[in-house]
């Protein structure tokens, strides 16, 4: 097996990682899935030479760990600042400044959103990755993103229904938001 095709096994193994994701009614599941899905896919990009993918998907997992524990603005900031320096000086092209905004929106949305407000900013963030794996040739990046495009929008619409029906399909994650918050007022 060649390098390039253990890079390209590396991606499908992200894509069999990432896929059950988005239908995660929990987002602690859904952030460490993501945090999961994120590392794995952080090495294939760096295999296949795109560094910029390769550090925000890292920086991803890092972060979508963090968040799970604390949602403090400085931390966000912080890793809001590390994807840009890191990505946007080894971007040689303009779409690899893609997954670089998108890591950046979705940093804002996982410290500072929850339920449908983060999953649709998600949405958007991959959409730009949609479009730089497929630049990339990443044939695993291209099917798990492409996934998540289509899983993930079938999910805001399913989720969105519940709420019109007066069923909060984020009931219990509000809860323990909330008791984030609180704990973090008393610190």
């Amino acid at each position: 097996m060649t390098y390039y095709w253990f890079a390209q096994s590396v991606g499908v193994l992200a894509f069999v990682v990432g896929i059950t994701m988005f239908f995660n009614r929990s987002d602690r599941r859904f952030k460490q899935q993501l945090s999961a899905y994120s590392a794995i896919i952080g090495v294939h990009f760096l295999m296949m030479g795109a560094a910029p993918a390769g550090m925000s998907a890292l920086l991803n997992s890092l972060r979508t760990l963090i968040s799970l524990r604390t949602r403090n603005q400085w931390i966000m900031v912080i890793f809001i600042v590390l994807t840009l320096v890191l990505g946007l000086s080894r971007a040689h092209h303009w779409v690899e400044l893609l997954p670089v905004g998108a890591t950046v929106v979705s940093t804002w949305a996982l410290f500072r959103t929850s339920g449908l407000a983060t999953r649709c900013i998600m949405w958007c963030s991959t959409c730009c990755w949609v479009f730089h794996n497929i630049w990339l040739g990443s044939i695993g990046g291209s099917l798990i993103e492409g996934s998540f495009l289509v899983m993930n929008g079938f999910n805001i619409i399913r989720f969105r229904r519940l709420q019109l029906r007066g069923i909060d399909p984020f009931e219990v994650e509000k809860k323990i938001v909330q008791k984030m918050d609180e704990n973090k007022a008393t610190e």
